[in-house]
């Protein structure tokens, strides 16, 4: 099991119970698949730098979890195929971020 992080970022309008809808699904993903969820950091709606499928601003949610690589794929695909996720991003943590994602899934 390997720390990661997803970052996914939804359209501005998008209303918080799809969002929270499309969370539960991705949370789903991690735990059917043997990973442990950790932190989630909702950051809000932001500003791009540039824009983004003809918008401008964007609702970005972090989550931190622990998993294997399968996990990491499956949840690539989910979060690819749902409309409502403009853009998302998973990164493998150090090792030393290892003991904030096990202490926050615990």
């Amino acid at each position: 099991m390997r720390p990661y992080e997803v970052m996914a970022i939804f359209e501005a309008t998008t209303e918080p119970t799809i969002i929270q809808g499309v969370l539960d699904r991705a949370l789903d993903v991690i735990r059917t698949s043997g990973g442990h969820p950790g932190a989630i950091d909702r950051w809000g709606k932001r500003t791009f730098a540039y824009e983004v499928n003809h918008k401008r601003e964007g609702y970005y949610v972090v989550v931190e979890f622990t998993s294997g690589t399968q996990t990491v794929a499956d949840l690539d695909r989910m979060l690819g195929l749902a409309d409502e996720v403009v853009r998302h991003k998973i990164v493998r943590l150090p090792e030393s971020a290892a003991g904030r994602v096990a202490a926050a899934a615990s």
